[in-house]
This record gives C-alpha cells, sequence and structure tokens, in this order.
C-alpha cells in the first residue's frame, strides 16, 4: 500500500488472513541495503503473483518473490519472505530500470506500475501506466493524459522485457475522465478481477 506522511511517500508492507485485521511492516525498502532507501518516494508497486484456483497468489521464480516499483521508471526488487525487500542493483549500486519512458508514445512522460503482475505461460505480464509528455508524446493523445499499457517480461527472467505495447490497450474517453485532479485524462490501471 501508498504511505504518506505530508512530505515523503513509499510503498508499506502490511498482512492480513481476513482483509479486517491488518499487521503493518513498515516501507518495503526501509532495511535494504543498510537503510539506502530509506528516504526514497516511491509509490507504485505490484508483486509477481499466478492464477491458482480462481486467485492471484504472490509466486517464487528462481526462488524469490518478485516485485515491480516505481514511477518515472519502473524497477525490480525481490525478497525471500514477502516483507524485507531489496532493490535489483546494476554494478554500480543503482536500482535497474525495467522500463522507462519512449517519445512518441503514450507513456513519453514516464510509466509507473500498476496492478499485481501475473506470471503466465508466455511470460508475466505487467499492466501499467503511462502519461503522455508534452514534448515528444503521442500526438494522438492530450499531452499529461495517463492511458494504460501492457509489458511482457520472461517468465524465468524477471528482468527481460519481450514485448510492449505501442498504443494504450485503455485510455480516457468519456467527459468524467477529464475531471478532478488530472483534468487533461485519467484512466488509472490498479486492480484485476478473474
Amino acid at each position: 500500500y501508498t504511505q504518506y506522511n505530508d512530505q515523503s511517500y513509499d510503498v508499506g508492507i502490511a498482512t492480513s488472513r481476513d482483509l479486517i485485521h491488518w499487521k503493518k511492516f513498515g516501507p518495503a525498502f526501509q532495511e535494504a541495503s543498510g537503510g539506502k532507501y530509506a528516504h526514497l518516494n516511491y509509490k507504485s508497486a505490484g508483486i509477481v503473483t499466478a492464477l491458482k484456483d480462481g486467485r492471484l497468489i504472490a509466486t517464487k521464480i528462481n526462488g524469490k518473490y518478485w516485485m515491480y516499483w516505481g514511477e518515472k521508471a519502473m524497477h525490480l526488487a525481490t525478497s525471500t519472505d514477502l516483507i524485507h525487500w531489496s532493490p535489483v542493483e546494476d554494478s554500480r549500486g543503482v536500482p535497474i530500470v525495467v522500463l522507462s519512458k519512449r517519445p512518441g508514445h503514450f507513456d513519453s512522460a514516464f510509466p509507473e506500475m500498476g496492478p499485481s503482475p501475473v506470471l503466465t505461460k508466455k511470460g508475466i505480464v505487467v499492466i501499467y501506466n503511462g502519461k503522455n509528455a508534452s514534448e515528444h508524446g503521442d500526438a494522438a493523445i492530450p499531452v499529461g493524459t495517463y492511458s494504460n499499457g501492457q509489458a511482457l517480461f520472461a517468465a524465468n527472467n524477471p528482468e527481460k522485457l519481450i514485448v510492449r505495447t505501442d498504443k494504450p490497450f485503455f485510455k480516457p474517453e468519456m467527459a468524467y475522465e477529464r475531471t478532478g485532479q488530472y483534468k487533461d485524462g485519467t484512466t488509472f490501471a490498479e486492480g484485476l478481477v478473474f
């Protein structure tokens, strides 16, 4: 879930057995790399799941749980217990980028994580929110609009992008989708149903 204290925001971890009573564990990355990420602002994340008996269940790949996270660019983190998470870093100690903005596309300003990614036979399906940039964006979509895209990552390598949509599969079309906080138009994908 997203935590906010009027100054910063981050992804928090909480568990529940009945979806009524919750145990909160604090920010997902608070202990990672000796506290290096304790003050990082990030609000969008999704743990890789698999469909089992009609339910989405967190699933391990190569012995670890995986989380796609971030806005402006999407990154990866891993965990062995679903509570303590560590960003996947490159050789310089910087979180790797697995999905970034693209000039001329609906996600030209940035992509951000949507609902929980789903492991399928063809790979990991990631549904994400993309914002259209004011410069070098998709001319067919109003500037500042948030639309939704899909990306497919390798089933055995969550870092490896196979393909992503060039056009949004879901976008603002109705008048009420162009009011409120994001007047340019917004459709945020945040949940999945079977």
